[in-house]
């Protein structure tokens, strides 16, 4: 397999790249390292990119990378590939900081970037904006969960935190919880992206910078029981469902199998498991707000998917 050892950064597609990077850069506090109305590339202050923006007339998310294990040699991605039945390109310097990446498209139809040896990029140590730690997770849709999970694991070295029902998988390559979701819907959209804030203050700090920008949370505050991370949701301005979080469940040792104890577990210790969709509910706050749920075919189609 293909040991995936961190997340790296996504790529979007959107009519309006110069907005976009004028809005993660004002507001969310990253920096463009590149910006120009065909592309902007978006890195935290510590220099790891988070973001890509590129031209395009749909707001869907085509691309994916992950961050492998640094003594893993690409020209074996080919092999762990072919035995699962796809094909792998090599290519160099697709970003900054990325001498060569392994790129091959996942079975829900999403481009998979796999680099090793990333660099930092250089940027300022300060500057405005929420500015969150690191890019956290991504959720994307697919027309069954339960097999682009096994794809995950079997070929990218991914674990299962936690299942909600068999509709809703969070997986994990490192420490954090989850590193991408997996929701049953239609092949390759992306459900939300996330960004993790250092604490709760943090999070009290990035909801008056969004309410100064006039934009409403459309969930939470509140503390998510699957992955118990403390939590805000608000749509960026290609709508696309932007989650900020702080306090998410960690697995320090492997060979322990269980997270890292907090008081707010109820099971003790904390094991992945199926959660019923009940049980599965917030801690506390309040229920999704009919704007997080907005979406369905609507949505679906400004994003270029016919299902």
């Amino acid at each position: 397999m293909i040991p995936i050892r961190r997340l790296g950064y996504a790529v979007f597609e959107s009519p309006d790249v110069l907005r976009m990077a004028e809005y993660y850069q004002n507001v969310i506090g990253f920096e463009a390292v590149e910006r120009s109305s065909k592309r902007a590339v978006m890195a935290t202050k510590s220099g790891q990119i988070a973001l890509v923006f590129e031209n395009g007339p749909s707001t869907h998310c085509p691309r994916l990378s992950l961050e492998a294990d640094p003594d893993f040699d690409l020209e074996d991605a080919g092999r762990v590939l072919r035995s699962h039945g796809l094909s792998v390109e090599l290519c160099s310097d697709i970003a900054p900081g990325v001498r060569e990446a392994a790129v091959f498209t996942d079975p829900k139809g999403t481009e998979i970037e796999i680099l090793s040896r990333v660099e930092p990029v250089a940027t300022r140590a300060n500057g405005g904006g929420i500015s969150p730690v690191k890019f956290g997770h991504i959720a994307f849709t697919a027309s069954t969960a339960k097999s682009i999970t096994d794809f995950y694991c079997n070929a990218l070295g991914f674990r299962v935190s936690d299942w909600i029902e068999s509709v809703f998988a969070f997986l994990r390559c490192g420490p954090d919880h989850h590193t991408c979701n997996f929701i049953d819907g239609p092949d390759g959209v992306m459900h939300h992206m996330a960004f993790e804030l250092k604490d709760w203050a943090h999070v009290l700090t990035a909801s008056d910078l969004l309410a100064a920008n006039r934009k409403p949370i459309i969930w939470g505050p509140g503390r998510h029981e699957v992955g118990h991370n403390i939590f805000i949701y608000h749509r960026d301005p290609d709508d696309h469902i932007v989650e900020l979080f702080t306090e998410i469940d960690l697995m320090k040792d492997e060979s322990l199998g269980y997270f890292d104890p907090r008081p707010w577990h109820r099971d003790r210790p904390q094991r992945p498991k199926v959660w019923g969709r009940e049980e599965a509910a917030p801690q506390w706050g309040l229920p999704p707000s009919a704007e997080f749920r907005r979406g369905g075919e609507q949505h679906l189609a400004r994003q270029g998917h016919n299902g």
